[in-house]
């Protein structure tokens, strides 16, 4: 399937879901598996409604918090990286069936490892929420989106890529980093969470410009 017709597809199923708040869709998937990019694809399919654009990388613990466990932890990776009680309570409570609408879409710089002071909003009923970001379908999350979206790319493409990406002139200790860390600690979340069996879109982004799906 060529990427327009996926990402035209995906956004009218989202356009198409009535619900009395703001519509909370999560894309899941590891690292380097295209999550943000198709995140910004779908937002920018979706005309009709207002989109608020966030990411789970502006909650991020502080780095003393991340790494409290080493730097190559892969439970720290997963159990210490973000401040998931924070992401729900200032942005994905607020737009569920229970909140005020009132939101803000992230408290932390970790380039800076410092908060970010970002203005608090009012959301209306018709808008959508579009997150993109890893272990976004944890227990303790789960149950907050409306539309979970998983982008299901195998380690095999998507560590490459990731080297490809964030090297900065040593690719073994990149790529150690990788498997040690980000690749164990998302292992850990398959087995804790199973995300791609919890999704209602799967997405194949293997071929970047010849996705497929499978809707549940």
């Amino acid at each position: 399937m060529k990427r327009r017709e996926l990402i035209q597809r995906i956004a009218e199923y989202v356009q198409s879901q009535a619900m009395p708040h703001p519509v909370r869709v999560g894309i899941d998937g590891v690292d380097a598996a295209g999550k943000t990019y198709l995140a910004d694809e779908l937002a920018k399919a979706i005309q009709e409604q207002k989109v608020i654009r966030a990411s789970i990388d502006g909650f991020h613990n502080p780095r003393e918090v991340r790494y409290q466990q080493g730097q190559l932890s892969p439970e720290g990776y997963y159990y210490d990286s973000f401040n998931n009680q924070q992401f729900a309570e200032v942005l994905l409570k607020p737009l569920g069936s229970e909140g005020d609408l009132k939101y803000r879409t992230a408290v932390y710089d970790y380039r800076t490892n410092s908060p970010v002071d970002v203005p608090e909003k009012t959301a209306s009923p018709e808008d959508i929420l579009i997150v993109d970001g890893i272990f976004l379908f944890r227990p303790e999350l789960k149950d907050y989106w409306d539309i979970k979206i998983f982008v299901d790319v195998p380690f095999s493409v998507t560590v490459p890529r990731a080297i490809k990406r964030d090297a900065d002139g040593n690719e073994e200790a990149t790529r150690m980093h990788y498997e040690k860390r980000y690749v164990a600690g998302q292992q850990l979340y398959f087995q804790d969470a199973q995300p791609k069996e919890q999704a209602d879109i799967v997405i194949d982004n293997t071929d970047f410009n010849n996705p497929s799906f499978t809707k549940r």
